[in-house]
């Protein structure tokens, strides 16, 4: 089932303004990136696209196939952002596109320069101690659903980016860095979870994301967590959302919408069921997470899914 944290929709070009029907382009130019809009008219396939920059991409209306990095080709959906190295080719399937329901996408190109100062950034002010990593952003990882706060910073970086206001540098500057480290903070989240999956319990994230998986279904109290960290509360809170970009109580409520969602295409467990059953002592404030994180009820997510 497709819901996710969709951007804003864009005004599309006007019949009149359009170059080309199929990646039409509009450019805003800013000191630190580049704010492209594409849009597609008609179907089209193998379409390449080339950037100097690097490049963060999010769909705002309509379907694209993507072809890259020798991957198999996926689905590119609103609410999805991909990011692509410089000079990287994608090759780019419009199979829907048409002049009633055309594709919108934007693409940030970003300047190297920026990103590296971004990184040092994270390297200088939030390494943790004993526990010290390299922040980096890289592509082994490069296809993201947008969670509220990213999609929010992308809103914000298109009205900026494409406003007349003298001080938006300014504005994007500071969005941009935000956006990047929290690219970067999912990287790392999902590299560590990953890690914690594949059974690592080497450092201290480890250990304490090890115990929340193992009582997910259970109350579990950040108190708690911070002293399986040996940490103060404060600290600890601190620490866990510099590491990963979000609070540890998130993180928590992340994992138990992903096994809700499991138990939700099993049609003996009701809704107050799952609740219970993924550690929710509210069903109310259940349902409330589950549509902050999946942009739907329990109950919708639960009648769209295929009958078993």
């Amino acid at each position: 089932m497709q819901v996710k944290n969709c951007l804003q929709k864009m005004a599309l070009t006007p019949a009149s303004g359009l170059q080309q029907l199929v990646e039409n382009r509009r450019v805003f130019n800013l000191e630190k990136c580049e704010l492209n809009v594409f849009e597609s008219y008609q179907n089209a396939y193998h379409v390449p696209l080339t950037f100097n920059d690097l490049v963060i991409t999010s769909m705002v209306r309509g379907k694209k196939v993507m072809h890259l990095f020798d991957q198999p080709a996926f689905d590119y959906l609103p609410g999805e952002t991909v990011i692509v190295p410089s000079r990287e080719t994608m090759i780019i399937d419009f199979p829907e596109a048409t002049m009633s329901s055309p594709t919108q996408c934007i693409a940030l190109a970003v300047d190297a320069g920026y990103i590296n100062d971004t990184v040092n950034y994270l390297n200088q002010y939030y390494n943790a101690g004993e526990e010290k990593h390299n922040w980096h952003l890289h592509f082994n990882q490069y296809h993201f659903e947008n969670d509220s706060e990213v999609t929010e910073l992308i809103n914000k970086l298109i009205r900026v980016c494409s406003s007349g206001d003298t001080s938006k540098n300014i504005y994007a500057d500071l969005h941009l860095k935000e956006l990047l480290i929290r690219l970067i903070q999912s990287q790392h989240l999902q590299q560590v979870a990953g890690e914690v999956t594949a059974g690592s319990n080497g450092t201290r994230m480890h250990y304490v994301l090890h115990y929340i998986h193992e009582h997910l279904t259970e109350k579990i109290a950040v108190d708690a967590l911070s002293r399986k960290a040996y940490l103060s509360r404060n600290i600890f809170f601190k620490w866990f959302k510099q590491q990963l970009g979000i609070t540890p109580l998130d993180y928590i409520n992340r994992e138990r919408v992903k096994l809700a969602k499991q138990l939700l295409g099993q049609p003996k467990y009701s809704i107050q069921a799952v609740s219970s059953l993924c550690g929710f002592s509210d069903v109310n404030y259940f349902i409330r997470v589950f549509r902050k994180t999946e942009g739907t009820t329990p109950k919708a997510w639960q009648r769209h899914l295929p009958a078993l």
